[in-house]
């Protein structure tokens, strides 16, 4: 299983893509798709875990390995993908007209998620994929220090 959900964000909307392992552990049948315009608020947090509430409804829950479906509380439902116990993460507030209330989601890529939301997207852009690893740039030797030439 991986390590976390991967993030897509377009000018239109949030996708939090599931594997097909992932989407049997949170019996879903399609991944998340939430409207952009829903997105109230973005918080970042060292701990996803604290930022669970409610009771699962639908879903895996090992406590301390996974936490992957819906989380049903008094003001709505939250989509929940939490994993490990080192992970950072992103709880991303709704505006309550869609599936869900909350999305609660270890990543390591809730600053980029953050960054991409604020971007102006007026055209039509290409799809941002927050949850691939970036491609390690290769190692530079350093160059020897150069002497200054003399003074004539």
């Amino acid at each position: 299983m991986d390590a976390m959900v991967t993030l897509l964000l377009d000018h239109a909307q949030l996708e939090i893509s599931l594997s097909a392992t992932e989407r049997a552990l949170a019996f879903r049948r399609t991944s998340i798709r939430v409207e952009r315009s829903s997105i109230v608020k973005v918080q970042l947090t060292d701990d996803p875990w604290t930022w669970l509430r409610g009771v699962r409804a639908r879903g895996t829950f090992l406590p301390g390995f996974t936490a992957l479906g819906t989380w049903r509380t008094e003001t709505g439902d939250d989509f929940v993908a939490v994993r490990g116990r080192r992970l950072p993460g992103v709880v991303i507030d709704l505006d309550g007209e869609g599936e869900f209330e909350r999305l609660v989601i270890s990543t390591r890529h809730g600053l980029a998620l953050t960054r991409a939301l604020r971007l102006n997207l007026d055209e039509a852009a290409e799809a941002v994929e927050l949850g691939a690893e970036p491609a390690k740039e290769p190692q530079r030797t350093p160059r020897p220090a150069s002497r200054p030439a003399p003074a004539i």
